[in-house]
């Protein structure tokens, strides 16, 4: 998804103002100033961080964390932020959620079976409890569903559940759900692990000062901006965490994270830049776990306007990109070099294509052929995310070598995401992990509110449209690989790269799992970490 910018928050007395950002499946993660940290918790006795060993319990792991000052919140349908996002799902769980490869997982959900029309889904749920006690049932799926549906709020997962009639879906028992749908919808399993849809308590509304959820950690304490303190749920349905306890502490700026970390006041830190796990990895202080393919990184180009309206100009800049070079400069080689495709090692990717490579020759032959061998054009960037600014200096110096100019030019952070999705030509872009399926449907399609580079072709909607209404999933891989095969030979997307996330762990953390992209399940999943 693309990013999308935070307004500034207020700060409060331990805060200074707004300076950086991250980003989430669907928006940008704003964060504030430093935040001193202190405390105590368990840690163990080291161990061998090469060897997982056998897991134990007990002991508080403290988790740092960009956080949203005093606005922040444990409304799991209002989570923007990273830190949202992790505490969200400590506390509470999701109908499914997606694997590494972004395929969608059952979780609360046991089980589901759509009708031969893929217009109607059975959902049927596991046996789990809240932690009051009361079991999850089919009302609190619908009444959840129907909270973030509600025409007067803006929750994060709205667009996501649109396909779902919400009217026309009902309970067939205590546990089982009848989706009933607006169209075929094949992949309607993502619906259900979309970002922010949360199942809660019918009727529930007090989330900051008691949140009841199903998840594997109870609420004890929140003080927004500064801490949440929750305790494991012995009852939880996929095993009790190994943790006593589990804090999250909100330290915003990377350098007081890392600090904390060094210090022994945390033993995790999130969200860490290339150039600190580079000085930090392998010299025995910390841990340094690296979640691959976690954001795609890209240049987008407007199909709808010249110069790039001539599918010629588009194949050329295509052939100008070095990428290699854009990995090792823009992303200090913290990534993976891109194919013009989204999604590298997800379901359903295109991986059979060959993968381009820099051809200057070919680029400026293309260019005389469009008459734009004089080419000037203005790529927008901005600091609004890590290494976009780098990237747009090493374009511009590349793009000289093939005859074309690029101005670049700096926007706002506060407005960078919705000024580039309809105003320029050609700009800096990334994207979090999402189904390739939500990937197209929510920027590729003629009416995708967030499609960055214009791309609108009808008949390329209708194969969207197939794929959705086929049952069987070889036929519809084969119906994805062809609308990808269409992209990569004249799609807008100009797919350089793909971004580790990158964590730091004291060394007495066990069980990180490093085969998961950022904000899909194994992703800050505290239930599976244990202290040696």
């Amino acid at each position: 998804m693309h990013d999308d910018s935070v307004p500034p928050v207020p700060s409060d007395g331990r805060f200074a103002g707004l300076r950086r950002r991250g980003f989430l499946a669907a928006t940008g993660a704003a964060s504030l100033g430093a935040l001193s940290l202190a405390g105590c918790g368990g840690s163990g006795d080291g161990g061998d961080p090469e060897a997982g060993g056998t897991p134990q319990r007990g002991g508080r792991l403290r988790a740092a964390f960009a956080g949203g000052g005093a606005s922040e919140t444990l409304d799991p349908h209002r989570a923007n932020l990273f830190a949202d996002a992790a505490r969200a799902k400590a506390l509470f769980d999701k109908l499914a959620d997606h694997g590494p490869d972004l395929a969608a997982r059952p979780r609360l959900a046991e089980r589901w079976e759509p009708n031969r029309a893929l217009d109607r889904w059975q959902v049927t749920l596991r046996e789990a409890t809240f932690h009051d006690g009361r079991p999850v049932t089919a009302e609190d799926v619908l009444h959840s569903y129907r909270r973030i549906a509600d025409p007067r709020e803006a929750f994060r997962a709205k667009a996501s559940l649109e396909p779902v009639d919400l009217n026309a879906s009902r309970a067939t028992g205590r546990r089982s759900v009848e989706f009933v749908l607006k169209r075929p919808t094949a992949e309607f399993p993502n619906v259900l692990a979309a970002f922010g849809a949360y199942i809660v308590p019918a009727h529930a509304d007090d989330f900051d000062a008691n949140p009841v959820g199903s998840g594997p950690f109870r609420f004890v304490s929140f003080a927004p901006g500064r801490s949440a303190v929750l305790r494991r749920n012995d009852d939880y349905w996929d095993g009790a965490p190994y943790l006593d306890e589990l804090e999250f502490v909100v330290a915003n700026e990377e350098s007081a994270r890392v600090n904390a970390l060094l210090g022994g006041q945390v033993e995790y830190a999130h969200e860490l830049n290339p150039t600190t796990a580079r000085a930090h990895e392998g010299n025995g202080r910390i841990d340094i776990v690296r979640l691959r393919n976690s954001a795609m990184q890209a240049f987008c180009m407007k199909t709808d306007r010249p110069p790039f309206d001539d599918v010629r100009v588009r194949r050329a800049f295509f052939l100008i990109a070095d990428r290699e070079e854009l990995v090792d400069a823009a992303l200090a080689g913290a990534g993976e070099t891109g194919n013009d495709l989204f999604g590298k090692g997800y379901e359903y990717y295109a991986d059979g294509l060959p993968q381009r490579a820099q051809d200057l020759e070919q680029a400026r032959f293309l260019l005389k052929q469009a008459g734009a061998e004089d080419l000037r054009v203005t790529l927008d960037t901005s600091a609004v995310a890590a290494g976009f600014t780098e990237a747009a200096s090493v374009f511009r110096d590349q793009a000289r070598k093939a005859g074309v100019t690029v101005d670049v030019r700096m926007g706002s952070k506060d407005s960078y995401w919705s000024d580039i999705l309809d105003g320029g030509t050609l700009c800096c872009y990334r994207s979090g992990a999402m189904p390739i399926e939500a990937h197209i449907s929510q920027r590729l399609l003629t009416d995708s509110t967030t499609n960055a580079t214009h791309w609108r072709h009808r008949d390329f909607d209708a194969l969207y449209r197939q794929a959705q209404s086929t049952p069987d999933k070889e036929d519809r891989a084969a119906l994805y690989g062809r609308m990808q095969r269409r992209l990569y030979a004249e799609g807008g997307f100009l797919v350089w790269g793909f971004a580790d996330w990158i964590i730091g762990t004291a060394r007495t953390v066990r069980g990180v799992e490093t085969d998961a992209p950022a904000n899909t399940l194994d992703w800050a999943r505290f239930d599976k970490v244990w202290l040696a």
